[in-house]
């Protein structure tokens, strides 16, 4: 489908073509392109969708290019090296400001890099800056009160989701093949739904620690990627596992073709509160039900194997992240941070948690016993099959950051109704782009399993995305406005 508001940058003349990342590092490893010419065609890409898209917050763009020639120069291009990436930006990245997406936050460039950024640069991505999110990641829509939001390739009057929306901006327009993306209550998995890519949230500890969620109660972040491939995805983790390996998780090694085991998969479209997801959604996980079992494998029906507690105890929880930034912000983030610029919904998500500070206790034990209960849902089961999200991607402003306290919750909770239960227990889910809503948005499928499982979630996708492959922007929307100019003129400009 093609409208006047899809915008890509994909260019079949410039070096990164439509190729994903795996097929970038062969042509780096058998010679036929250059780190270089990879990274001046992002940036070239970039000058054309930015604009429209406005999902870069800071560049370093003469230092990827110089990283890119240096690369060139020792030829060895082993794992991802040499492939333009981008950074969220709530990840220290030296000679670079780390803004957590916060109008509060002095614009001062950073002495250090952090662990995973680190880990991410270690594979060989070389990174030309950082993307957007939203106010400390708090909440599913990459938008501001006061300044623009990011937006979608395939409709940018619709949102990204969040919280790493800018990174599902840059992969899904194809400026580059991959982006680091984190996860604390779905970030990774509700832009991939948004954006159609591959979103994987990865199990607790799979990647090197997210210095500020570490000291959480419960650590509910992991930091990951988002890929239009599951086979980018899977090497991904691949190369990350040989940089850092963490013994209290089984081993990935490189997954490449689907497991030969038929699994045993649970299905269910409700939200923990009974009502029904969007007929779109409900479409996609039947669609994708209907696959499984053509593949082989056994669906069943089953109720939500979280109970309808946990949205209001996950909410407390997240509320109390949201009090932390406002009232302790000046110490663990930042000594210049200026509170009174907070967005109205961190304040009001930090006033939910003082009024309901005599029931956080009580919640914080129910979160600490869902990691078992969690868990227990596996035992006769491999995977959970339902919507990553309670509808398709919303219009700009439907999750606005200044709507009424209520209201906003109330949306956000109707959105982001399926992905914080693995968050809590530490368990892997997966979004992938398996079907479409009637006016052309992506609409993911949300795969779960239990601890430590990521290789059962990346089979049974490499497996789905062979058997109905996934849809891209490009191959849609060949002639959108954005993506006509830089498939005319990409090939022929300077990086801005």
């Amino acid at each position: 489908m093609t409208t006047p508001n899809t915008c890509h940058a994909f260019n079949p003349k410039d070096a990164l073509g439509h190729h994903d990342a795996c097929a970038l590092s062969e042509q780096l490893q058998q010679g036929g392109t250059s780190a270089k010419a990879l990274v001046d065609a992002a940036l070239q890409r970039l000058s054309h969708v930015d604009p429209h898209l406005k999902a870069t917050v800071s560049m370093q763009a003469e230092h990827a290019l110089e990283q890119a020639e240096l690369l060139d120069k020792v030829g060895q291009f082993e794992e991802f090296k040499g492939l333009p990436a981008f950074l969220k930006d709530n990840l220290d990245l030296e000679g670079l400001p780390t803004l957590h997406g916060s109008a509060s936050l002095p614009r001062r460039n950073k002495q250090r890099t952090s662990a995973v950024a680190r880990q991410l640069m270690d594979t060989g991505l070389v990174l030309l800056g950082k993307t957007k999110l939203p106010e400390f990641g708090l909440t599913a829509t990459t938008e501001f009160s006061a300044s623009e939001a990011a937006r979608n390739p395939w409709h940018t009057d619709h949102s990204t989701g969040g919280s790493s929306g800018g990174s599902a901006a840059m992969v899904a327009a194809g400026v580059v093949p991959i982006a680091h993306a984190n996860d604390g209550g779905g970030s990774i998995r509700i832009p991939a739904a948004c954006c159609g890519l591959v979103g994987l949230k990865p199990s607790r500890g799979r990647l090197q620690a997210n210095e500020l969620a570490k000291h959480l109660p419960i650590n509910i972040v992991s930091d990951g990627v988002l890929t239009r491939t599951v086979r980018d995805t899977a090497a991904f983790y691949a190369h990350a596992e040989r940089q850092y390996w963490n013994p209290t998780l089984p081993a990935l090694g490189h997954i490449t073709r689907p497991g030969r085991k038929r699994l045993t998969i649970g299905m269910f479209t409700r939200k923990l509160n009974g009502e029904d997801s969007a007929p779109e959604c409900v479409d996609a996980v039947q669609k994708a039900a209907m696959l499984c079992e053509q593949l082989g494998h056994e669906v069943r029906e089953i109720a939500p194997p979280v109970p309808a507690q946990f949205a209001d105890d996950f909410l407390l929880y997240w509320g109390m992240l949201a009090a932390s930034v406002v009232h302790f912000g000046r110490f663990a983030v930042d000594r210049k941070m200026n509170p009174a610029q907070l967005e109205p919904l961190t304040h009001g998500l930090a006033k939910h948690f003082t009024r309901n500070l005599h029931r956080f206790a009580f919640a914080l034990r129910r979160l600490y016993q869902f990691e078992k209960q969690y868990a227990s849902a596996f035992e006769h089961m491999d995977v959970v099959l339902s919507p990553t999200l309670g509808h398709a991607a919303p219009p700009i402003g439907h999750l606005a950051l200044n709507l009424p306290f209520e209201e906003a919750r109330q949306r956000l909770v109707n959105f982001a109704a399926f992905t914080a239960a693995q968050n809590v227990s530490g368990a892997p889910a997966i979004s992938l782009p398996m079907h479409q809503a009637t006016n052309g948005l992506p609409v993911g499928v949300h795969f779960a399993a239990a601890m430590g499982h990521e290789f059962r979630l990346l089979e049974l996708a490499l497996e789905l995305e062979q058997a109905q492959p996934f849809k891209m922007l490009h191959a849609l929307t060949p002639t959108s406005h954005a993506g006509r100019q830089a498939a005319d003129k990409a090939s022929q400009l300077k990086p801005a």
